[in-house]
């Protein structure tokens, strides 16, 4: 008697979390486009500032009534999942809850969800090409104004070459480093943030929850802001940069690994669990075996997007070619930024092919 009603105790704050979720999602999304409607027509009502111009894209967003229409997105979105029966599935109760039976073989255009759907992508589009002040007059008639660059970039000079050569031998070795310090922590971490297995306790839950929390919060951060942490920590450098990528890297990873965990086959760990085997066991023999190929791939592509990302990181000290391209950028020395370009693109090119050979062979 107790645990019936405990299941349906369960039972019923599931469902009501599922309600708060759908109607949490629907009062995002229709509060997102009354602000993309009521920015389009600010936009194009040819409303003016104080001085005289047309307001800019930062002027209209900061003008637009984001308390008053977020309220307006949750009675709207209360009233959808309301009388649903009538209006159909709202995007958020198909997402969380599923499409109902009646409604499965409708075309789009014949639900509300559908049209909700068109008028947000169309709404999207327009509010974006306005925020980013798109401007396609200027990039096809301007274009003289970066001939000398281009003319730069295309005569490299050989002055900076062996300087260059050097530093792209610490490029290749400083997202080596990184990369090879991320696997084993992203492996160990890779376990705890895949779903499939991390249903069976609450302790397991909590595990999926804080590590996919803490690697999101760490991707979310560029590499960039990374770099110029570890510069303040120990000192403008390539150990700097080797630091910054192997953070993010680790959130990187961790992500594709748990992703692939997730994937895999679950009759081998079935079978293993079966005899009576242990949590490690199961892992050892169910899991790993199925993921060692694709993690390789995953690892190769790695170090391949960090070559590309150390360029960047020299930019602020964090060693590397683009610890010397950047201060020739600010000098206009094309002729030698055309040769540093050149080594980059050279070495990516090697490194696409030579990686794209081996993820061939592994996987």
């Amino acid at each position: 008697m107790v645990e019936r009603q405990a299941s349906e105790a369960m039972a019923g704050w599931r469902k009501g979390l599922a309600r708060l979720q759908s109607i949490g999602i629907d009062a995002v999304l229709i509060s997102m486009l009354l602000l993309m409607a009521e920015l389009l027509l600010v936009a194009f009502s040819g409303r003016r500032g104080d001085t005289g111009l047309l307001l800019t894209a930062e002027d209209i967003l900061d003008l637009l009534h984001y308390a008053w229409i977020g309220l307006a997105g949750v009675v709207l979105a209360l009233g959808w999942n309301v009388f649903y029966h009538t209006l159909g599935t709202s995007p958020g109760r198909a997402l969380v809850r599923g499409v109902p039976e009646w409604e499965r073989d409708l075309e789009w255009t014949q639900t509300l969800r559908g049209w909700f759907a068109a008028v947000f992508i169309e709404f999207t589009f327009f509010a974006g090409w306005l925020i980013t002040e798109l401007d396609l007059y200027a990039f096809l008639t301007k274009f003289s104004k970066a001939a000398d660059i281009v003319r730069g970039l295309a005569h490299p000079s050989a002055s900076v070459l062996h300087e260059g050569l050097v530093l792209l031998v610490q490029t290749i070795f400083l997202a080596f480093m990184a990369t090879a310090f991320a696997i084993p922590v992203a492996f160990v971490l890779a376990f705890p943030s895949a779903r499939n297995l991390t249903r069976g306790s609450l302790v397991a839950r909590t595990a999926y929850t804080f590590s996919r929390t803490l690697m999101n919060f760490v991707r979310a951060v560029e590499p960039l802001v990374w770099a110029l942490i570890f510069i303040s920590w120990v000192g403008i450098g390539p150990f700097a940069g080797v630091l910054a990528l192997w953070v993010h890297s680790v959130a990187a990873l961790t992500k594709l690994y748990s992703e692939q965990i997730e994937s895999i086959d679950t009759g081998p760990m079935d079978a293993i669990t079966a005899t009576g085997a242990g949590t490690l066991q199961v892992l050892r023999f169910g899991v790993v075996p199925q993921v060692i190929p694709p993690f390789l791939s995953f690892t190769i592509y790695r170090w391949d997007i960090n070559v590309r990302m150390s360029t960047i990181i020299g930019f602020v000290g964090g060693g590397g070619i683009g610890y010397i391209l950047k201060p020739r950028v600010d000098l206009g020395e094309w002729g030698e930024v055309g040769t540093l370009v050149l080594l980059i693109a050279c070495t990516v090119w090697l490194m696409d092919i030579i990686s794209a050979k081996i993820r061939e062979r592994i996987v």
